[in-house]
Parts: C-alpha cells; structure tokens; sequence
C-alpha cells in the first residue's frame, strides 16, 4: 500500500441490552476507526525482488496464438508484468536490439522473421527473473530445449523459437530501455505478493 492511503475500518456490532422492565432492546453501535498506513517497503528484505527482464514474443509466436499461454507460464511462477505491447518492429530497432548480430550471414533473414509480424514486448519483475526466465524459456535451438520449456514445448526449429529473453541484468536494462518508454512501465504490487516472498 502506498504512503498515506487512508482506511476506514466499520465495526458494526449488534447487542442485547436487557432494561429494568425485562423488554429486550436492541441497538446497533458502529465504530469507525481511521487511521494511516505507513509507507511499506515490501521488498526491503528481499534482495532481486525489482529485478527486470525482457521478453518479446517473436512473429510465430503470435501468428500461433501462444501469447496467452506463454503469460500464463511466467504468472504462474509468480513472476509480475509491469509493461506488455504489442508492436510492429521496425528494421531500426531492431539494428540496435541483434547489435551483435549484424555482421553475420544470417542477420538478414532475422530481421525478415522479425518484421513479418507483430511482436509482443513484455517486461517481467520478480526475484531471479532473469536467470529464472532462461530457465523457463529453454535452450536457443528448440531440438536441445528440455520438455516443459517455452521452447521445447512450443517450438522445433532456432529459425522460429517463439521467444526472445534478455540473458543479463546489463542486456535486460538495455532491451527494456530499447523497447518501453519509463511511462509504459507500471509499478504496483500484487495482492498475492506475501504469499510469494514472504513465509
């Protein structure tokens, strides 16, 4: 809960109240109590708990209408979304996401798979949301990915491997910058967020 939120707890009580003339009255008393809640830091003991990844899902990813099983794979885990589009990519950005890849043979045909449809970005946070999410996502080449990854559940060629995932904290802060504006991304806490990190 944010600093300063206010909350209006209502006691409501019903009571029998037995007169001199034995004549039951009843009366209904209500209590109000109003009070602020302190600021929480919720994460304050739990070091990598506002750690961010990226994630897109590649063209045959949407064309396959996996979008909503792959979400449901990182909201099971436990892990947040705090920024989600969907978007048109353009060879520009793109230049600048596979920086390291221009220089080779197949740079061209990655970028013809990448443009040839929409892409949906998506930023998760939670603890160890990086490693965690290559775990989850599986090995690059779909053939060597294990069964009950994203990859190897979904996907038999490296040329469509459904999924992109940054693999660093300094490559995650990068790709997240490249693809979300800071007014895209949202911070706010789930109600099940005790029940994640805390025993």
């Amino acid at each position: 809960m944010n600093s300063g939120t206010r909350i209006i707890l209502r006691a409501h009580q019903q009571t029998n109240v037995r007169t001199n003339s034995s004549v039951s009255v009843h009366y209904m008393p209500y209590l109000y109590m109003e009070y602020t809640v302190k600021h929480m830091n919720l994460n304050a003991d739990i070091p990598g708990v506002k750690e961010r990844t990226l994630v897109a899902i590649k063209p045959d990813g949407v064309q396959r209408r996996l979008i909503g099983q792959i979400i449901k794979r990182f909201e099971q885990r436990g892990f947040r979304l705090v920024g989600l589009k969907m978007v048109q990519v353009s060879e520009e950005l793109l230049a600048q996401h596979y920086v390291a890849l221009r220089k080779k043979p197949f740079y061209p045909s990655v970028l013809q798979y990448m443009t040839s449809g929409p892409v949906v970005a998506m930023v998760w946070e939670g603890h160890n949301v990086i490693k965690s999410t290559r775990m989850l996502v599986g090995h690059t080449n779909p053939a060597e990915a294990e069964p009950g990854t994203l990859r190897g559940d979904f996907s038999i060629h490296v040329s469509r491997n459904v999924v992109h995932a940054s693999d660093s904290a300094e490559v995650a802060q990068k790709e997240i910058s490249l693809w979300f504006q800071r007014s895209e991304l949202i911070d706010w806490v789930c109600c099940d967020h005790g029940n994640i990190y805390h025993p």
